[in-house]
């Protein structure tokens, strides 16, 4: 059998103390600790400290530093990523020497970053040099300290205990030479040996197509994705907080939801286009071409074999998630469109200049609408755009949610229907609803505030209500 490759996400590496006594060694001994690669991300919140924070937008190193007005703020928060770092391995690490270690990584590298960002700042003084152009390299850089950090870490707490782990780092600190993603890998691993060690491995990747650029903050699974179609690896692993399941649990109940089991990558994209991530649609797209199958798994229960993502189908019909999320309804109504071609190109044009992500759109003779996953400033900006183009054209706006009923195979089952009357039955009035052909998911849009009983209702409807011997997935 071929080794596997497994990543951790940041709020799980936070009980990295757990996951050495479940995942990492557990009751395996010997041989049977190898044939793993670990993908680590940063220890929960430190990319939001040194990037931004990513619900609320907080600025951390990165933003502070873009928008430093000499009060040279991002030099106190590089300062609090320190302290940061140093508490998070202080929770982990129980041996002093290893403290002592750990401590002097992180002044290293955070010492290291500071003096490159001064170097950069007097650089730009000169006219010659605009800071606006390396700002990018400059996310690139503060993006894999955390990741360097916490795989380092890892190093350290798992060879304390006898694992021949080792620290691969692929963040290119202090590299030569500008490689692309897959020689960055490949070089990285000449001479590991998974059967014999267990490699640890930064979730940043520093490489010439610039992961940060098209990913962002996607880029760990980017890294792992690849790293396994790279490996051969015989499958690739995700392991979360919880288990991939029809449902938040802190929504409808932990006795309520139904852990998937298994699916497919068409419902992992569904999944990604309503904002709840399996895995990232570039990472999903990488694992498929390679025909590398995708497990997602509780870390914190080990035992249980989570839910195998692949390309196959499902056997029987059935919803298998229902998930929603906040939209911006962007109405355009023009009475002299019929007939016309080139409204809709005009619009696609506008959303994709002001970087607005799309989450679906209907349309008919006069009006085009699309449901859209963006900020209401952006759409202030998005509605003067359109009414420059189209200065006759009745223009709308609304704040509205979106809630997804999704599966392999929804047909035959009148999710649609189902669906409305079950709203109807909670009080929840449907401002609009669609169903496309391929019957793998049934979106319903709601008012704001009816987003929560909207997701409850069609939980309750179209999974709880199933019989429990037809829940298990096929």
């Amino acid at each position: 059998m071929s080794h596997t490759v497994e990543k951790i996400g940041g709020t799980s590496m936070s009980r990295l103390k757990e996951l050495r006594d479940t995942l990492f060694v557990g009751d395996a001994k010997g041989a049977d600790l190898y044939g793993r690669i670990f993908v680590v991300s940063a220890f929960g919140g430190i990319t939001n400290l040194l990037l931004e924070h990513k619900k609320s937008g907080e600025p951390g190193v990165y933003a502070l530093f873009a928008n430093d007005d000499a009060n040279h703020g991002w030099h106190d928060q590089l300062d609090r990523v320190a302290t940061a770092m140093k508490a998070a391995h202080n929770e982990i690490l129980d041996n002093a020497a290893d403290v002592q270690q750990a401590d002097a990584f992180v002044e290293e590298r955070l010492h290291g970053a500071r003096n490159c960002l001064v170097d950069l700042q007097r650089l730009c003084t000169y006219g010659h040099f605009r800071l606006t152009e390396h700002m990018g390299q400059t996310r690139e850089l503060l993006s894999g300290l955390g990741e360097a950090h916490s795989a380092f870490v890892t190093t350290l707490m798992l060879s304390r205990v006898g694992v021949n782990a080792r620290f691969v780092d692929l963040s290119g600190w202090r590299d030569e030479g500008n490689v692309t993603l897959d020689e960055r890998i490949t070089q990285a691993l000449d001479g590991v040996d998974p059967t014999t060690e267990m490699p640890i491995i930064t979730g940043y990747a520093q490489c010439a197509e610039g992961l940060m650029g098209e990913y962002d903050r996607g880029y760990s699974e980017v890294t792992f994705s690849r790293l396994a179609a790279l490996t051969g690896a015989r499958e690739a692993i995700i392991h979360k907080e919880f288990h991939l399941s029809s449902c938040d649990p802190k929504l409808v109940g932990e006795t309520a939801v139904r852990k998937l089991g298994r699916t497919n990558y068409d419902v992992a994209d569904q999944l990604s286009n309503m904002g709840m991530e399996a895995i990232h649609p570039k990472a999903a797209k990488t694992l498929r071409q390679a025909d590398v199958p995708l497990r997602v798994t509780n870390a914190f229960d080990p035992g249980d074999p989570g839910t195998l993502i692949d390309d196959q189908p499902a056997k029987t019909p059935a919803a298998e998630i229902v998930t929603g999320l906040n939209v911006v309804m962007l109405e355009v109504f023009e009475q002299d469109m019929v007939g016309v071609k080139g409204y809709d190109a005009t619009i696609l044009d506008v959303l994709k200049r002001h970087k607005v992500r799309i989450v679906s759109k209907v349309s008919n003779a006069n009006t085009i609408t699309h449901y859209l996953d963006t900020s209401l400033k952006t759409m202030r900006r998005v509605e003067k755009d359109l009414a420059r183009a189209y200065p006759t054209a009745e223009i709308t706006t609304r704040t509205l949610s979106m809630v997804a009923v999704i599966g392999r195979d929804l047909s035959g089952l009148s999710v649609l229907s189902r669906g409305l009357l079950a709203l109807s039955g909670a009080g929840v009035y449907a401002v609009g609803a669609s169903q496309g052909p391929r019957n793998v998911d049934v979106q319903f849009v709601v008012d704001r505030d009816a987003l929560k009983p909207a997701i409850k209702a069609l939980h309750s409807e179209l999974i709880e209500a199933r019989p429990a011997h037809l829940s298990r997935a096929a």
